[in-house]
């Protein structure tokens, strides 16, 4: 997290609070009049349209008719390790301090997205999770996230004791060296090395990646296919044709995923539960509970027995709950 305060600023009200959860793809930007309130005036302005963070903010306040913000609290899709912010998929680059003073505000908190998606998860209604395979979360355990959409967002929460209180993780667990499970994965994963020269989880578990993979399987079987471009292409072809090529690059896709989602488990020792976000994965509805991201999550060698007991659940949110978490962030800093 990366905190600018105006220097003449002094501590006064909390609210009303902007909260924004900015990908590679969308900024999501909400509006929270109180702490008793829910967030109101969602709106979702597409990142390529806007040559700023500054201009889509502004946008955002004209469209909605708001001003005067008390503070604001962005979660961006990007490491925050200072004041310069430079997106990892997107070409927005942006100093902290500038941007606050741009938009008039007297304090702006940015923090990774998926760190602000984590601190949502303790508050999420049980009607927006689904439950994929076995397992029932540990109380006062570690949980994981992960999600896939133009990239790979990765954090967890850690427990405080038993005061019911949590630590969210700020890292960068996408861009870990992604690991085949079997033959084909392994000539894939090569066949994206010598073209990217590391292949990352991110590189092949994004939306971006899906499509990558698709080309992949289409390279190495019969070099036919370069005609799908996006990867809602490479899924609405995958449920037309349940035989061809998108739809073995979307078991795939949901096979590595279970892998590196069993991966970030162990390495969490996440016996609260594992949370899936992302943009790709809860549009793929029951199909995913079908594919073999349990089964791959479990398959582990000696400790099968531990990542199956181990619950998976799919996030189905309305309304992004990137911006709760950016909220709660607002109240772990001090002024």
């Amino acid at each position: 997290m990366f905190e600018s305060i105006a220097p003449a600023a002094t501590p006064h009200a909390a609210y009303p609070r902007w909260l924004g959860d900015i990908g590679g793809t969308n900024a999501r930007f909400g509006w929270q009049e109180s702490a008793t309130r829910p967030i109101s005036h969602v709106q979702v302005l597409p990142c390529a349209e806007h040559p700023s963070l500054v201009d889509a903010g502004l946008a955002y306040l004209r469209a909605q008719g708001l001003s005067g913000p008390a503070c604001a609290a962005f979660g961006i899709a990007n490491p925050v390790t200072g004041d310069q912010i430079a997106m990892t998929n997107h070409h927005w680059k942006f100093s902290i301090e500038a941007t606050r003073v741009a938009l008039g505000l007297p304090r702006l908190l940015l923090l990774n997205d998926f760190t602000a998606l984590a601190l949502a998860l303790p508050d999420l209604p049980r009607e927006q999770l689904r439950q994929i395979g076995p397992g029932e979360a540990a109380p006062q355990a570690a949980v994981g996230l992960i999600g896939a959409g133009t990239g790979l967002g990765v954090s967890g929460l850690l427990p405080l004791g038993h005061q019911g209180k949590w630590l969210p993780i700020a890292g960068e667990g996408g861009h870990v060296t992604l690991g085949a499970g079997n033959a084909q994965e392994y000539a894939v994963i090569e066949h994206l090395r010598v073209r990217y020269g590391h292949v990352s989880a991110e590189r092949v578990l994004s939306g971006p990646g899906l499509v990558d993979l698709y080309h992949a399987l289409c390279e190495l079987q019969d070099g036919q296919g370069r005609e799908i471009t996006t990867p809602a292409e490479v899924m609405e072809r995958a449920e037309a044709l349940p035989q061809s090529k998108a739809a073995q690059a979307l078991e795939m896709f949901c096979g590595l995923l279970g892998s590196v989602a069993g991966d970030l488990a162990l390495t969490l020792g996440a016996r609260g539960g594992i949370y899936i976000g992302g943009g790709i994965v809860p549009r793929l509805g029951e199909r995913f509970d079908r594919s073999p991201f349990r089964q791959r999550f479990e398959s582990k060698g000696r400790f099968r027995g531990y990542l199956a007991a181990i619950p998976t659940w799919v996030i189905q949110s309305p309304v992004s709950p990137a911006l709760q978490g950016a909220s709660k962030a607002l109240n772990l800093t001090q002024w």
